[in-house]
């Protein structure tokens, strides 16, 4: 699909020894779902608010990201735009993840009947992976779309943004912090921590959630990331999103769920309002919105279901706000931030025994050692020699049970 340069793994050796380890972290990972269903609005979408009537005009198109990368995407436009007028545009980044254009339809659709013409596309497979990837990338990739869509006829090249979602947001802020051809920016779930100690808190409110307590939390939680990082199968680990928004000059529109278990939202929404104002930037509006969790969907009680169902007025706000920047700049506001339960921590180096290597090296040694005294004893009896007479059953189960 690119013809970009693709840079040379960071995965080091140790990956098959933190491989299953990986793999059970990404069992639990609550990776950011997506902000709208596959498939139309009012189908699999669940609830699918409308003020205009009729449905989005669709346009397949292509265009050319970062380092030459082909991008394939969908504009929505609204009902009204074949009358010829030029409505605000909207460029959709999703959260963690492969990143199909279908997982934000819906959700562009929702915007696109309330207004706004919506470009999604598909995120880039050169570059991004499970084990590498620099937020550097897909932020020239969203400038690239926000390029294409100033440059549709129905839309005003003057107000066209970018929306973010979790780790979309990390990619919206940095991108609007290069270029001022965003004129605005909308964020849903942004985090302001790394996403390491962002992930390891995210962990332990799911771990606590299901039941699990004491020390397997820790070590599932802080010392399996830091694990994963030192293996060099958590990219973008230590990324640090303030330096982004402390250069942020455009109109915000910040929102969190108020059921938000993954993004850290009381830390989160603290930070990104102190580097706003660091930055001189006093056209922000930072909003809580009730019921909803952390991609603005539906949920019980808790916030840890992840029913897939807009809420009937969504897009409603946020529309609003975007066609009022077309009469003034937003002044600062902030809701109260959605409460933690716990406050995240920091992770500290591994000690050397926790190192990737060091582990890396015991587990070979045990294992050497278990398997080597069952595979010894079948050869010795392959040979017709007889078996040690010290607890040969004992041993045996012993070399059975720790391999």
């Amino acid at each position: 699909m690119s013809t970009g340069t693709v840079r040379p793994s960071r995965t080091r050796p140790t990956v098959l020894v933190v491989s299953a380890l990986l793999t059970a972290l990404l069992g639990l990972l609550p990776a950011a779902g997506p902000a709208g269903a596959t498939g139309r609005a009012g189908t699999t979408g669940g609830a699918s608010p409308t003020d205009a009537a009729g449905d989005p005009v669709p346009s397949r198109v292509d265009f050319t990201g970062a380092d030459g990368t082909t991008l394939h995407g969908l504009v929505l436009a609204p009902p009204t735009a074949a009358a010829g007028t030029r409505d605000p545009g909207l460029v959709m980044l999703p959260g963690a993840g492969p990143g199909p254009l279908a997982e934000l339809r819906a959700a562009a659709e929702t915007y696109a009947r309330h207004g706004v013409t919506t470009l999604v596309f598909d995120k880039r497979t050169d570059g991004y992976s499970m084990t590498r990837r620099d937020y550097g990338q897909p932020a020239d990739d969203a400038l690239a779309a926000v390029r294409l869509l100033r440059s549709r006829p129905e839309t005003d090249p003057d107000r066209v943004g970018l929306w973010g979602l979790s780790e979309g947001a990390w990619v919206a802020s940095l991108a609007a912090s290069r270029s001022a051809e965003a004129a605005y920016l909308v964020t849903v779930g942004a985090v302001g921590l790394t996403p390491a100690r962002q992930q390891a808190w995210a962990y332990r409110g799911y771990l606590r959630h299901a039941g699990v307590s004491g020390s397997l939390v820790t070590a599932l939680a802080d010392t399996s990331v830091r694990q994963l990082t030192a293996a060099g199968l958590f990219p973008e680990a230590g990324y640090d999103p303030v330096p982004a928004w402390e250069r942020v000059r455009q109109p915000v529109l910040a929102e969190w769920g108020a059921l938000d278990r993954e993004a850290a939202p009381e830390e989160s929404a603290t930070i990104i309002r102190q580097a706003l104002d660091r930055g001189g930037n006093t056209h922000y509006t930072l909003r809580t919105v009730p019921g909803v969790r952390h991609n603005l969907h539906l949920t019980g009680d808790d916030g840890y279901d992840r029913p897939d169902r807009l809420p009937a007025d969504y897009a409603a706000t946020e529309a609003a706000w975007i066609q009022r920047l077309a009469t003034g700049l937003p002044t600062a506001t902030a809701d109260p931030a959605p409460p933690q339960d716990t406050r995240s921590r920091a992770l500290d180096p591994l000690p050397w025994y926790r190192s990737v290597w060091f582990e890396a090296v015991a587990t070979l040694l045990c294992l050497t050692g278990f398997a080597g005294y069952a595979l010894t004893g079948a050869f010795r009896r392959l040979r017709g020699r007889a078996r040690p007479a010290a607890l040969p059953g004992a041993a045996g189960w012993a070399a059975l049970a720790g391999t």
